[in-house]
């Protein structure tokens, strides 16, 4: 990521424009874009979330963001309605972007910082029409609402101070993922990690060992652990479009490797499925990934 603007003093200084409240999660931004005329960034403590641009809600500007949209995309014919739910909201930009591409989808947001939510709904409005619930609550608590195979997909990207939280790491929480999608359903989650990738290497063993088939996306540096960074799991119980997702993620501006089959099940290097009672926050990123 770029580095931000610094003033004298060392305080990074905020465009006009820029809106600045308090929220649960910390100190939240929403940065106006300066090529987008009403887009917004959103950042909670200085780090960067999510991307909004309300006259395009196609526009996926962060890479995650772009690969997630692609797992979207796969996961009916195009247009197709969608059943979904969102482990985590931020600027609800991924829920935009599904009510966009898949009309008459029914979607549910499972956001916890509630002062967040009103913030974004207020300066964000949701488009007129758009068939999104958002729920505060815990991710999990939340989840546990959701009716047996109601979903087709479910998109986990929850952060707490950068970090994912532990009890959203483990096998049960993906038996509670199992539980709310239907049946050929899929699941999506953004990761993040670094050297030595001891926790990314256990998220997909956790995964493997309640799905039968998974995919990962991401940046060929990452997977090498030489920096510090996001991957995309994907996971499902029937087989994965994984032609087009590699075409697809090799197409972005900044293009991500997909691992699959023998290639992923190496990448794990022996790591063991994460349970409740050994689980532990994914690792916080250094300093220097939001400079």
């Amino acid at each position: 990521m770029g580095k931000s603007a610094q003033s004298r003093n060392g305080t990074r200084r905020r465009p006009a424009g820029a809106v600045v409240e308090p929220v649960d999660g910390g100190l939240a931004e929403l940065i106006p874009d300066r090529d987008r005329p009403r887009a917004r960034t959103l950042l909670i403590d200085g780090a960067p979330q999510s991307h909004v641009d309300p006259d395009d809600p196609t526009f996926l500007s962060f890479e995650y963001q772009r690969r997630l949209g692609h797992v979207i995309d796969l996961a009916a014919p195009p247009g197709a309605p969608l059943r979904a739910v969102h482990l985590g909201g931020g600027a609800l930009t991924l829920a935009r972007y599904l009510a966009a591409t898949r009309p008459r989808s029914t979607q549910q947001v499972v956001e916890r910082d509630a002062p967040l939510v009103q913030l974004v709904r207020r300066e964000l409005p949701l488009p007129p029409g758009a068939r999104i619930r958002v729920r505060s609550a815990d991710a999990r608590e939340g989840l546990a609402k959701v009716a047996d195979g109601w979903a087709d997909l479910v998109l986990v990207d929850v952060f707490s101070g950068a970090r994912t939280p532990a009890h959203l790491t483990s096998t049960e929480f993906l038996d509670e993922i199992r539980r709310a999608l239907r049946p050929g359903g899929v699941y999506a989650a953004n990761l993040a990690d670094g050297p030595p990738l001891a926790h990314l290497r256990g998220q997909i063993a956790t995964a493997a060992a309640r799905f039968t088939d998974l995919a990962l996306m991401a940046d060929p540096a990452v997977l090498r652990g030489r920096r510090f960074g996001n991957a995309v799991l994907v996971a499902s119980d029937h087989p994965l479009p994984l032609a087009d997702l590699t075409r697809r993620a090799a197409s972005d501006p900044h293009p991500a490797r997909v691992e699959r089959g023998r290639a992923l099940a190496d990448f794990t290097g022996g790591a063991r499925p994460v349970t409740d009672a050994a689980a532990v926050a994914s690792p916080a990123p250094p300093p220097s990934v939001f400079r």
